[in-house]
């Protein structure tokens, strides 16, 4: 049950497998590049944890364009102009952004954080995001697709899951 369509791409089944195929290319990709930084990027820094990690999302955006996206998470950076690696001590969390027909919903990942925690800081469509309770800092900017005004947003933090319902 593949169908071709006019610009050559497979749907149906076709499409499913090929769409895994260029995952499984990418995320190969992605373990090529892992192992390079894993041979080069040692690190030792006192009283500072390294987290790092990759989010991978797929599938279709907005206006119909498809493709992979690898976004980093943590606190594990390498210098552009010194080429080391270093442990910051503020991570940046992951964190993802869902379009609903009446609300933004914005839900990030913050270990050990709780709602009195939270700060946010809007300007024109970005948003900042800080949170800090004792050794955990955490650090967020997001674009979002509109500006949403500061007193339109609600904020809760669960068991270090934040949610952030921004409304017009």
């Amino acid at each position: 049950m593949t169908k071709k369509k006019g610009s050559g791409e497979v749907s149906g089944f076709g499409g499913v497998f090929k769409g895994l195929a260029d995952l499984i290319e990418k995320l190969g990709d992605l373990a090529e590049k892992g192992e390079q930084l894993k041979k080069s990027g040692e690190f030792q820094q006192k009283d500072l944890k390294g987290v790092y990690g990759f989010s991978v999302k797929v599938g279709l955006g907005e206006k119909g364009e498809k493709g992979v996206k690898v976004e980093p998470f943590g606190n594990v950076r390498r210098d552009a102009r010194t080429g080391e690696t270093t442990v910051q001590e503020i991570r940046e969390p992951i964190v993802d952004v869902f379009e609903e027909k009446d609300h933004i919903l914005i839900v990030g990942e913050l270990p050990g954080i709780s709602t009195k925690d939270v700060r946010l800081e809007v300007q024109d469509d970005l948003l900042t995001i800080y949170a800090e309770k004792k050794d955990k800092k955490y650090r967020k900017e997001i674009l979002l697709p509109r500006s949403y005004p500061k007193e339109k947003m609600e904020v809760s933090c669960n068991n270090g899951i934040l949610e952030i319902k921004c409304t017009l």
